[in-house]
């Protein structure tokens, strides 16, 4: 694999005016900001970060134009006018590396993964994506045997050729460095239950609990030798940085990694750890704890903090979230009550407000109400550590400007907060 004269040429531009946005000292000041927030340090304004981004929709704008003709070129490129465009356009509290990252070729990396237990899907006619429907393949003792450790594998020869890729496109411009797995997504009922089936798991819960226990008990399992094996490889790498937390913001900390850190040999306690189990919305915080929680909580405790939630409301379940020793953020989603949310949290976590994003999918832009709301959330929360992350971002109906526009109420709203 080569890189072509011309895709070089395209690449090398990219790259300059990215090194250039990352010269910009306001980076090292959001890091600070971000460690600050995540240390519960004062409370400072809340910061703003915007992800899940509906990027088909911007493709036809003249900047997101794709010059470069190679596979592995274009794919750079593309990361790379996106990234800039983001910075220009809704960068929000987002940070630019000094550097840029090549991931070390391995898996599993997630929770989707090989398990050998093969989901039942089932679609409507000439839908190949989209909605599904998820028949149970979990109906005894022996379908849950089935379920397998996965095999963790690692290709340095494919991630050794990558950064000698990148060190050829950013020669002269930027450092390039290899980089292993820096933090992970731990959501196991999203694995799970499209071989449970969601009705079959709420019943089993009442009439086949054994089962259910069964079955997490072999899963989460699993998730412990899979990350022993990832230490063991070597595959892990500190959590101190600019990347994604779980569903929330950065991880920038000081208290990572420890102070006996060994870059040769990282440990999960030198990262974050996160889980969620979304499809328990409305399941009672006792059947939380003794289906989701009690097992998730061994896992989370490994690491150095840890982050939990996403898109499931979670005012009602502080009480059983609070066993978590190591928990520092806590998602409080659209469909959180934001009052109890402050009571409950108070200064002890840092809250990841998920603002709606339905609010940029109406028929019209409503400046109006985009700003009220921020401002009613924010003083619902009031007095506590919170971060504001849009996500979710199914579509803006074809108009790209509501992303800058929401971004710029959004900073007028923290900064006067």
């Amino acid at each position: 694999m080569a890189i072509s004269k011309n895709d070089l040429t395209v690449l090398r531009q990219l790259v300059t005016q990215y090194a250039e946005a990352a010269a910009d000292p306001i980076n090292k000041k959001r890091f600070t900001a971000w460690s600050d927030l995540n240390s519960l340090k004062g409370c400072g304004r809340p910061l703003v970060w915007i992800n899940e981004i509906c990027w088909w929709e911007f493709d036809n704008l003249p900047q997101m134009t794709l010059l470069c003709k190679g596979k592995w070129a274009r794919n750079m490129e593309r990361g790379l006018r996106r990234t800039l465009f983001q910075w220009h356009n809704f960068r929000g509290d987002m940070i630019l590396d000094p550097i840029l990252f090549v991931t070390v070729q391995c898996s599993p990396t997630s929770t989707y993964a090989n398990y050998r237990i093969k989901a039942h899907e089932v679609r409507a006619a000439n839908c190949s994506s989209g909605t599904a429907m998820y028949q149970p393949v979990i109906n005894s003792e022996a379908d849950v045997d089935k379920l397998h450790m996965p095999r963790v594998t690692v290709n340095w020869k494919a991630t050794l050729r990558e950064l000698e890729l990148m060190q050829e496109v950013c020669e002269g411009i930027i450092p390039c460095q290899a980089r292993g797995i820096v933090h992970q997504w731990t959501a196991a009922w999203d694995t799970m239950i499209h071989w449970y089936g969601i009705e079959r798991l709420y019943t089993d819960m009442f009439d086949r609990p054994e089962l259910v226990h069964r079955l997490l008990r072999r899963f989460w399992s699993a998730q412990h030798r899979v990350l022993d094996r990832q230490e063991a490889m070597g595959l892990l790498a500190s959590g101190n940085g600019n990347w994604r937390i779980g569903s929330g913001g950065l991880g920038c900390t000081p208290e990572l990694p420890q102070r006996d850190y060994d870059p040769l040999h990282v440990r999960p306690i030198d990262q974050w750890g996160c889980a969620t189990a979304q499809i328990f919305s409305e399941v009672s915080p006792d059947m939380h704890w003794e289906f989701s929680l009690q097992y998730e909580k061994p896992f989370m405790e490994r690491f150095g903090l840890s982050y939990y939630g996403c898109c499931e409301p979670l005012h009602t379940k502080m009480g059983i979230l609070k066993q978590v020793a190591n928990l520092r953020k806590v998602s409080a989603s659209p469909w959180s009550n934001l009052e109890k949310m402050a009571q409950e949290c108070g200064t002890d976590y840092v809250v990841s407000f998920k603002p709606n994003p339905a609010h940029l999918a109406m028929d019209g832009w409503d400046e109006h109400l985009v700003r009220n709301y921020l401002q009613e959330s924010l003083q619902k929360l009031q007095g506590c550590h919170v971060e504001i992350i849009l996500k979710d971002i199914t579509t803006l109906r074809q108009r790209p400007e509501r992303l800058p526009a929401w971004n710029d109420i959004a900073m007028q709203v923290t900064n006067c907060r």
